[in-house]
């Protein structure tokens, strides 16, 4: 066995993963290809994912609260969440209902007499001022009996108010007020979210302003992870103390309410850029290079200046074109004219 053979088989054994042809054939690679696409610098701003459905409900009427939802519990839309006591509006509703018997009552009386008075007229046996005066009578009965059941109907739907329904389906977030405490109308009783209807909003600087429209997909960024939403509409809120304007993006993954994100909004126009995927860079002492493979499964280093980038590709200048076939896997020991083994994908 001679000293090469020796060599090979010592950095086999002390380097397992590494087949021969890598030590001294041609090295394997995985290639893409250079393309032309449209691309504009961007830069990240801050948002936030928020419930297109979060409010909260106030009592409306004064009383004492009797039951009030638990947070964390899901409920649809026109379930009570809250109820106030009752007892005396239902009181006031039994002694309204009392005044309209009496009312309709005097009120019959009266048409009643009124009819008989007329009948009498016929015959001479009535006067005039009878008439007028039992008429005149009987029409304030019957606006009595209208104002008294005006006010059972206000008394009806104050009873109907004790009880806080959802105005949507979601969720009990927040309870601002305790079964047992006094309330009066407008005091906050519990918060409501829905978690299943989000969007994200942010805010940029009014000088990127035209270079977003509704419908745009934008890019999201959260824990890592990049999403796509798309942009719901924009808002100006610039002003003498803040000059930036509002997004707002249509969210369908589910997020927590409150989730912070990072959003990148284009800050110029959309340009046609050559682009390769951001792993077929080399960073080495002289400067930022892509290797080409040629038709003869040879490996050829440009140098390139980088631009702008979206996701996984990155704007390139240099003697690069369209369709060339760069290396994105087995970049990072090769060397300029080294043969290469092309893997199949």
């Amino acid at each position: 066995m001679n000293h090469t053979t020796r060599l090979i088989l010592a950095v086999t054994i002390l380097l397992p993963g590494i087949s021969l042809a890598q030590v001294g054939g041609t090295p394997p690679v995985d290639l893409s290809e250079a393309r032309m696409t449209t691309m504009a610098p961007t830069m990240q701003v801050a948002g936030t994912v928020v419930s297109r459905s979060d409010a909260f409900l106030s009592a409306e009427v004064d009383g004492r609260l009797i039951e009030v939802a638990d947070i964390g519990s899901r409920v649809d839309a026109g379930d009570v969440v809250a109820r106030i006591e009752d007892t005396s509006l239902k009181l006031r509703a039994r002694e309204l209902e009392s005044e309209i018997t009496r009312a309709e009552a005097r009120l019959n009386f009266l048409e009643a007499e009124l009819r008989r008075f007329e009948r009498l007229a016929e015959t001479n046996l009535a006067a005039l001022s009878q008439i007028e005066q039992t008429r005149s009578e009987r029409d304030v009965a019957g606006s009595d009996l209208a104002v008294v059941r005006a006010r059972l109907d206000q008394v009806e739907d104050q009873i109907e108010r004790t009880r806080i329904t959802a105005p949507f389906p979601g969720v009990v977030a927040e309870r601002a007020a305790q079964a047992g405490e006094r309330v009066a109308a407008g005091t906050r009783v519990v918060r409501m979210v829905n978690p299943d209807s989000l969007e994200v909003v942010a805010r940029a600087p009014l000088s990127y302003y035209r270079f977003v429209q509704p419908g745009d997909e934008l890019a999201i960024t959260v824990a890592g992870e990049i999403l796509h939403a798309p942009l719901r509409t924009t808002v100006s809120v610039g002003g003498e103390a803040r000059h930036v304007f509002e997004l707002r993006l249509d969210l369908d993954a589910a997020l927590p309410v409150g989730q912070t994100v990072r959003v990148t909004v284009p800050t110029a126009d959309v340009r046609e850029v050559l682009a390769v995927p951001r792993d077929a860079l080399v960073l080495r002492g002289d400067g930022i290079a892509v290797f080409i493979v040629d038709e003869d499964n040879k490996a050829r280093r440009i140098r390139v200046t980088t631009g702008i980038g979206e996701g996984e590709w990155i704007e390139v200048r240099g003697s690069i074109r369209e369709g060339d076939r760069v290396v994105i896997r087995g970049n990072e020991r090769l060397r300029a004219g080294q043969e290469v083994s092309v893997r199949e994908s």
